[in-house]
């Protein structure tokens, strides 16, 4: 006699019609019928999946032994759990071996936060075992809500309920839309986190998605005391639901998109520039951020920052969510202080600005060769187009005197070609020439390259736009280690 087979049954979030053809028809021709409840008895999986039955078949009813209570078994609830589901495989499997076709009912999808994959991993390797996926509550909940969860290449979280608080607090803010289930006694905390997160108002609330029961509304306005486990919470993409204009005072955020690679923007930034309803920034800068549906671009040439920063004070006044966008951190030689200058204009006076930092460029290259920042460290721009030649001398000479390492923005361009050749000849008046210095070019882009030299060797016709120069101080120090040749500034300083 052949073993038989055991089928996990997707069955829908609970609507008897969204039961798949395929799983009405195992249902209907399998020997043995399982189905979990907890100890009250009552199957919502048999419910729904009785219209597909036929007399005589077996059922196997698996009994939780505990849902959210306390328990007095000696391995606690993970315990009582593991040994209960032991039990019900060894129940299904007596079915199995005895030649008996067994579907085994789950909520959802059988391999979805469900029951069904605790049997699947103690049989699969003793038994024939096949999965007939089903409709998710996620998916139930979104056609409730009739609204799109993500569109492009926005991305979807799903998260449990029973996460901990702060970490649900986290991903919310990183995400761009999230469903979060298991829901029921969590739901006070995932309110919080909601709240926390910043996404309370743009949460619903989805109970007993596609039955006779369903129930949609604000998350905001849901009784806690009253949630069941059989619901969920879904945040869809700010994307799908752009902010009117008129809805409320508008306000300029101020971001750092981190050098190159977008694994350097924050979840923070990310989830700011999803919310934007306009991004404001120099070309190339607003190019990196991915398209978003009803959201405006405008892009500029760099040398009109002032332009720049009253166009996005102009258009968050009249009520839209402005990101101004920089590379780097917006704080280092971008446009937070380009922003707050404009923004002290009294026309602008009653516009929000706030600024989120990023990963700034010489943390970037410094991190790609060691710690050569390591110790107290000053940042400068040769650039001489907001500032006379003569004050970044003056700076140079007294950085180099005070022994400090130095990052170099902003070295040279087309139209800037002697100012690193100027640098090199005024720290050498107080450095060794074998001073170490770090060239980093385009790190974390498509061309980077980062090279170790001495001031001596520095040759100022190889430096451009899109390099970034760290210069050590007489404790610099170049070794040898497991990874390569690396850089140091050590915290002592010999007294």
């Amino acid at each position: 006699m052949s073993a038989g087979k055991l089928w996990g049954v997707g069955i829908g979030p609970g609507d008897p019609e969204l039961v798949t053809v395929k799983a009405a028809r195992v249902i209907g021709e399998a020997d043995v019928i399982a189905f979990h409840s907890a100890r009250h008895g009552k199957s919502i999986s048999r419910a729904v999946a009785a219209p597909y039955m036929r007399d005589g078949q077996i059922e196997e009813h698996l009994v939780y032994p505990v849902t959210t209570e306390t328990v007095d078994h000696p391995g606690g609830y993970q315990g009582a759990m593991d040994e209960f589901y032991e039990a019900a495989a060894e129940r299904l499997a007596v079915h199995l071996a005895a030649g008996r076709t067994v579907a085994l009912l789950a909520a959802g999808d059988p391999l979805f936060y469900s029951s069904y994959m605790h049997m699947h991993k103690r049989l699969a390797d003793r038994f024939d075992a096949e999965v007939i996926p089903g409709v998710t509550s996620v998916s139930a909940a979104s056609a409730a809500l009739g609204k799109p969860l993500v569109e492009g290449e926005e991305i979807l979280t799903i998260l449990p309920g029973t996460l901990p608080q702060a970490e649900l607090t986290r991903r919310l803010k990183e995400t761009d839309a999230a469903a979060i289930l298991k829901l029921g006694r969590t739901f006070p905390p995932v309110l919080q986190s909601l709240e926390d997160s910043g996404r309370l108002g743009e949460a619903h609330y989805v109970e007993r998605a596609s039955t006779t029961r369903q129930r949609v509304e604000s998350a905001a306005e849901v009784d806690p005391d009253g949630v069941p486990y059989f619901s969920i919470a879904i945040v869809p993409s700010p994307s799908n639901n752009p902010r009117p204009a008129t809805e409320s005072r508008g306000e300029v955020v101020v971001v750092g998109l981190g050098p190159g690679d977008t694994a350097w923007t924050t979840p923070e930034v990310a989830h700011e520039l999803s919310l934007a309803t306009d991004l404001v920034g120099y070309g190339p800068y607003v190019d990196r951020v991915p398209t978003r549906p009803g959201q405006r671009r405008h892009s500029s040439d760099n040398r009109v920052e002032a332009e720049r920063a009253a166009m996005a004070l102009d258009l968050a006044k009249n009520g839209a969510r402005v990101a101004v966008v920089s590379s780097g951190d917006p704080g280092v030689f971008a446009m937070a202080a380009a922003v707050l200058e404009v923004a002290a204009e009294d026309q602008w006076r009653g516009v929000p600005v706030r600024i989120l930092p990023g990963m700034t460029a010489a943390n970037a290259v410094a991190s790609r060769v060691g710690a050569p920042l390591g110790h107290d460290y000053a940042v400068l721009s040769l650039s001489d187009r907001l500032k006379p030649w003569d004050v970044v001398a003056r700076r140079i000479s007294a950085v180099a005197a005070a022994d400090m390492a130095f990052a170099v923005y902003n070295p040279a361009s087309k139209s800037r070609t002697w100012q690193v050749q100027a640098m090199k000849d005024l720290v050498l008046e107080h450095r060794s020439p074998e001073t170490p210095v770090v060239i980093g070019r385009d790190v974390a882009g498509a061309e980077e390259s980062v090279r170790v030299v001495t001031l001596g060797e520095l040759e100022p016709s190889e430096i451009d736009m899109r390099t970034l120069l760290i210069v050590g101080s007489s404790m610099t120090t170049v070794v040898e280690t497991g990874s390569g040749r690396q850089v140091f500034t050590p915290r002592r300083y010999p007294e």
